[in-house]
Formats: C-alpha cells, sequence, structure tokens
C-alpha cells in the first residue's frame, strides 16, 4: 500500500509563529509514526505542511518539534487563512507526488496515509473542505488516536465477509456530553459492488489534549518549497481588514475557578447568578461544562450571552485549566470535562448526587442543591473575609 504513505500535518499560524495545537499535532504525529515505523519496519514521515508569506524561518522550528519534512508555500495570497484557497492549495499538496519525492521514495505515491487538522474554528472548516476534495472521510474533534490492525465484518464495507484492515487509524472522541467514547474509522469499501479506497485517514484534533515534544535543534529534515498557483476566481473572497478577537474569559491569571453545570436546572437565573456571586467572592473566574454552552435552559439575554458561551467551556472541547482552586457546582463530573480541570490544585464539588463521577476527581465533596450550598458558603467567606484581609 505504498501509494498511500507519511501523516500530514496542517500547521496553523499567526504571522510565523505556530499556534500551540499545531506542535500538539506534530508531538503526537512524531510519536504515532515512530511507532508505526518500528511496528511495521517502515519509513513513513512526518510531514508538516504550512501555508503563509515569510514562513521559511517557521519550517525550521517544525523540524525542531518533530516534522521528518516540511512542505510550504509561500504567497501573500496565503497569509491570512482563506478557506476557498487553502483548501486548493493544501489538496494539491496532498496529492503530488513531485513534492513527496523531494523526502520518500515515491513512485506509488497517490497521497498521505493520514492527516491531522486543528479543531478550531480555522481547522474545522478547513478539514472538511478539503477531505471533501480528496473524496475521503473525516473524522472531527479527536482527543485518542490507535494505529492498529483490524478485524472487520461489515454488511455493506466488506459484503458481511471478516477482512483484515492494516494500519489503521483508530480515532476516538467524547460524546454524549463525555459519557461515552466513540471510535471512529475511516475504511475502505471492499465489497465488489461499491468497492473504492477512503484515504487520507484524517481527523481534527482537540487543542490542549496532546503534549508537544521538547525542542531539539539538532534535528534536520528537507524543506520543500511549493509555488502556487492561483486563478482569478481562487481570489474572489478578499481581507479587506482583520482585527484579533482575544477571549474576555481569564482563566490563566486567576487563582481560583468555579464552574458550573446542569445542576443549575432549577432555577438557572438564579443559580448562575449566585455561582457568579461565589467567583467575584473568591475573586475567581466562572467556568461552564459544555452542555451549558448548548443553552439548554432559559435564562435572560444578558446571562445567557455573559456565562454560557463556548469560552467559557472547561474540558476537551474547550479549555484546560489547572487553577490553584476549583469549584465545580452542579457538575456530575463526564470525562471530556475532568480532562480540562485534572490539573487544578484544589477541587470542592458540590452535587445532591453522591454518585456522581466527580466525587472521584475532587478533595472536598459537599452533597446538596447549589442554591442551598453556596450561600452557607458566601455567608462563611465574608465572616472570614475580615481575618483573611488582616493576614494579607
Amino acid at each position: 500500500m505504498k501509494k498511500y504513505q507519511h501523516l500530514y500535518v496542517i500547521i496553523e499560524h499567526e504571522d510565523g509563529k505556530p499556534v500551540p495545537v499545531s506542535l500538539e499535532m506534530l508531538g503526537e504525529a512524531r510519536r504515532l509514526m515512530d511507532g508505526y515505523n518500528k511496528k511495521y519496519s517502515a519509513d513513513e514521515k512526518v510531514v508538516a505542511v504550512v501555508l503563509g508569506h515569510d514562513v521559511r524561518r517557521l519550517c525550521e522550528e517544525l523540524i525542531f518539534y518533530g516534522a521528518d519534512a516540511v512542505i510550504y508555500a509561500d504567497s501573500p495570497e496565503l497569509r491570512y487563512a482563506r478557506n476557498l484557497i487553502d483548501t486548493k492549495v493544501i489538496s494539491r499538496i496532498a496529492t503530488s507526488k513531485e513534492l513527496a519525492a523531494k523526502f520518500s521514495d515515491a513512485s506509488e505515491f497517490v497521497r498521505p496515509r493520514y492527516m491531522f487538522f486543528a479543531a478550531d474554528s480555522i481547522g474545522r472548516h478547513l478539514s472538511s473542505t478539503v477531505l471533501a476534495e480528496l473524496e475521503s472521510g473525516l473524522a472531527s474533534d479527536i482527543n485518542k488516536l490507535v494505529i492498529e490492525d483490524l478485524e472487520i465484518k461489515h454488511e455493506h464495507k466488506t459484503k458481511g465477509q471478516p477482512m483484515k484492515y492494516e494500519r489503521t487509524l483508530e480515532m476516538y472522541r467524547p460524546d454524549f456530553s463525555g459519557f461515552l467514547w466513540t471510535t471512529i474509522l475511516c475504511l475502505d469499501n471492499r465489497n465488489p459492488a461499491i468497492e473504492r479506497d477512503y484515504h487520507p485517514q484524517a481527523c481534527s484534533i482537540i487543542p490542549g489534549v496532546f503534549a508537544p515534544i521538547e525542542r531539539d535543534s539538532t534535528r534536520r529534515g528537507p524543506i520543500v518549497d511549493y509555488v502556487p498557483k492561483f486563478d482569478e476566481c481562487d481570489l474572489r473572497v478578499k481581507i479587506i481588514n482583520r482585527k484579533i478577537v482575544k477571549s474576555t474569559v481569564d482563566f490563566d491569571s486567576k487563582k481560583a475557578i468555579v464552574s458550573f453545570g446542569r445542576g443549575i436546572k432549577d432555577s438557572p437565573e438564579e443559580n448562575i447568578k449566585l455561582v457568579a456571586e461565589l467567583a467575584r467572592e473568591l475573586e475567581a473566574e466562572v467556568g461552564i461544562s459544555l452542555p451549558i454552552s448548548k443553552k439548554p435552559f432559559a435564562v435572560s439575554e444578558g446571562t445567557s450571552s455573559t456565562y454560557m458561551i463556548p469560552d467559557r467551556v472547561i474540558g476537551t472541547s474547550g479549555r484546560k485549566v489547572a487553577p490553584l482552586l476549583y469549584v465545580a457546582a452542579g457538575i456530575s463530573g463526564a470525562m471530556q470535562h475532568i480532562a480540562g480541570m485534572k490539573e487544578a490544585g484544589f477541587v470542592v464539588a458540590i452535587n445532591p448526587d453522591e454518585d456522581s463521577p466527580i466525587k472521584d476527581e475532587c478533595d472536598i465533596f459537599i452533597k446538596g442543591r447549589m442554591e442551598d450550598v453556596i450561600p452557607l458558603l458566601l455567608e462563611e467567606l465574608r465572616k472570614q473575609k475580615p481575618a483573611i484581609e488582616v493576614k494579607k
């Protein structure tokens, strides 16, 4: 199956500085392909793909962070992300035997075996249009990856016969609010009636899930220049002005975070106000679980637009945090949320269900409804505050 080779990682950057998830994807790609090459006695590469302007220096950094080779397209037209032309350029890079031949034996190369994109606002859109162009499948929002040989028996894919699929990328994602792992496979059709290949096996990867490898400035690898060509219709979308909007939610500089989940359900508006009041008393930021960002409860527009927003989500679908104090109010403890707060120094959970998974993740578990518990905490904090101020 040499027609499918290598793992291509689509790099995102801001004026030549890689966004963290790009290095995280490279790190996971390095670990996967090191294992792959050892297991299959192969020599397939981790290939970073970069689009931009004046990005040659970035390419060297990507080698230091785990890429075996880098393919880059440099043009003023590629300075900022534009889905239409980015899709075209990446699709051509992915199907270019000439480019692959710069760093490997590409005599049978057709396209990459695997591709990674970031699961952010740019990568989710780009991955879907690139894989549509390449006519293959895509798994989104992935946070675990394994390469295995699998025996598959499927009514349509294998016509009901057990068949071995080698070098299959198992792509895992949390579903049903994080209470269930789903494994997604991108498999060729081997049923003669509908036979066709689905490569590359591709996915978008949630930021913050994987760790980058340590920078090694002694690493060397080929850097391949691809000269993109644009038609007039490719450039019909123009960027007139551009402004970076930073998140107004400041988890990083706060020593405490108070988060809430579906436990607000009995009095959503009032309970969110209680959580916000507790956060103010603790000089904390307010976080939420993923389901809350879907706005499952009716509250005022001001409360909804302030607190029930994706920027506040903590977990694999949002932010990873590590405050000294983490208060989880009305949060059950789905695995995707735990992954985002497990590095907190001290965890207090408030929940009426003593069998909820959050109980196993906290230092103090308070059994009770948040509307009953938080007022008592506020009262006690206010009593203690003068003494705390004196100590300061």
